[in-house]
C-alpha cells in the first residue's frame, strides 16, 4: 500500500492518525471524518453491530457523530446515545437535527420555537445527554419567521442545552439573513452548513463553498461516497447481495444508481488502484482537499469498513491523480434534489 503522500508505505497502515479541523471561525474542533447514522444505526444495522462501528470510530480518533431526530423515527439517536455512554462526554461531539415531521401533530415539524425546543428536549432524552454539541436545522422553513428560529436557537445556546447551531442545505442568502438577524438581536450565529458533496455531485462548488469562509462557517460534507456508488462495489452495474441497492426499502433513495455515474465510478477506481488506495479513500480525500470542509460524514455498517474509510484522513492526492479525477468528472451536471 502507498503512504498518505503516494510513497511506498507499510501494508498495515501503521502511520494512520486522525486529523482535526476547526468549524469555521468557531471554537469547535472536529475529526476531519465523522460518523453518520442515516439509513444505518437504528435502521438496517442492529444495535450490537452499530455499537462496534461507533466504538471502532472513536478508538481511531473520530470525535464527531452525526444523527437526526427523524432518522429511523428516533432509533438512530437512541442507538448512538447508548453506544456513546461508554466514553467521557467531553470527548465526543454529538450533532443532531430538527425540521422534518416526527409525528402527525401539526406542531411537531418545522423550525418554530415550539418545535425546536421540544425537538431538543426529545433528542436530549434519546441521546441520554444534558446538552447537544451541535443542533442543525435540517432544512430551511419558509413558513416560519427566520427571526423566530434564530431567537429560539440563541435562547437554547444561552441556556446551555445547545452549544453551537448550524444548518443543512440552506442557501447562501438564507444563511446571510440568519447571520444578520443573529447580530441584530445579540444572538448566536450558525457555525456550519451540512450539504451533500462528492465527485458526482458538485453543485455546492458554485457559490456555497466559496461563501462559507467569509461567513465564518464550516462545511460538513455528507454522502461523500454517493451512497456507495463511489466505493466501486457496483462495478459494471453489479449489485452485491446485502448492499443498499439490493434492498427494496432503500433503492429509491440511491440518487446515483444510473449508468453514467456507475461508469464514472469504474474509471475512478483505476485512479485509486494506481495510488494504492481504495476508491472510498480516494473519494473522501477528494472532499477533504477543500479547506472549508470541516468534516466529511461517512456511513458504515461494519468496524472494518469504518477502519478502512478513516484511512482517508490526511491522505494527500498527487496533482496527477487530481487531474485524472477531474477529467473523469468534469462534465458532472450540477443536479439539485439530494434530500436526506
Amino acid at each position: 500500500m502507498r503512504g498518505r503522500d503516494g510513497s511506498e508505505d507499510d501494508e498495515a497502515g501503521l502511520f494512520f492518525a486522525m486529523n482535526f479541523r476547526s468549524v469555521g471561525r468557531s471554537g469547535l474542533v472536529l475529526s476531519e471524518i465523522g460518523l453518520g447514522s442515516y439509513l444505518t444505526y437504528g435502521d438496517s444495522v442492529d444495535f450490537e453491530r452499530s455499537k462496534k462501528c461507533i466504538h471502532k470510530a472513536f478508538e481511531l480518533g473520530v470525535n464527531f457523530f452525526d444523527t437526526a431526530d427523524v432518522y429511523a423515527k428516533g432509533e438512530a439517536e437512541r442507538f448512538l446515545g447508548k453506544a456513546l455512554k461508554d466514553f467521557e462526554r467531553g470527548r465526543v461531539v454529538i450533532g443532531t437535527k430538527c425540521y422534518f415531521p416526527v409525528s402527525e401533530d401539526p406542531n411537531d415539524r418545522g423550525l418554530s420555537r415550539k418545535h425546536i425546543r421540544e425537538s431538543v428536549d426529545r433528542s436530549l432524552k434519546n441521546l441520554q445527554v444534558e446538552y447537544l454539541d451541535l443542533l442543525q436545522c435540517h432544512r430551511f422553513d419558509p413558513g416560519v419567521s427566520l427571526e423566530e428560529t434564530v431567537r429560539a436557537l440563541s435562547d437554547l445556546v444561552q441556556q446551555g442545552k445547545v452549544l453551537y447551531w448550524g444548518v443543512s442545505r440552506w442557501s447562501v442568502e438564507q444563511v446571510e439573513e440568519a447571520i444578520r438577524l443573529a447580530d441584530r438581536t445579540n444572538g448566536y450565529r450558525p457555525v456550519s452548513n451540512q450539504v451533500p458533496y462528492n465527485l458526482l455531485y458538485r453543485a455546492v462548488e458554485r457559490d456555497l463553498l466559496p461563501a462559507c469562509p467569509g461567513l465564518g462557517m464550516g462545511v460538513l460534507a455528507y454522502a461523500p461516497l454517493a451512497q456507495g456508488v463511489l466505493t466501486g462495489k457496483y462495478c459494471e452495474g453489479k449489485i452485491p447481495e446485502g448492499s443498499r441497492a439490493s434492498d427494496s426499502r432503500f433503492i429509491s433513495r440511491l440518487w446515483e444508481m444510473k449508468p453514467d455515474s456507475l461508469s464514472r465510478a469504474d474509471r475512478l477506481r483505476s485512479v485509486a488502484e494506481q495510488m494504492g488506495v481504495t476508491p472510498a479513500q480516494l473519494s473522501i480525500a477528494w472532499c477533504l482537499r477543500q479547506g472549508v470542509v470541516s468534516s466529511v460524514i461517512i456511513g458504515a455498517t461494519s468496524p472494518s469498513q469504518v477502519e478502512e474509510n478513516l484511512k482517508a484522513s490526511g491522505l494527500r492526492l498527487p496533482e496527477q491523480a487530481l487531474k485524472a479525477m477531474e477529467k473523469i468528472v468534469e462534465a458532472v451536471p450540477a443536479v439539485e434534489g439530494r434530500n436526506e
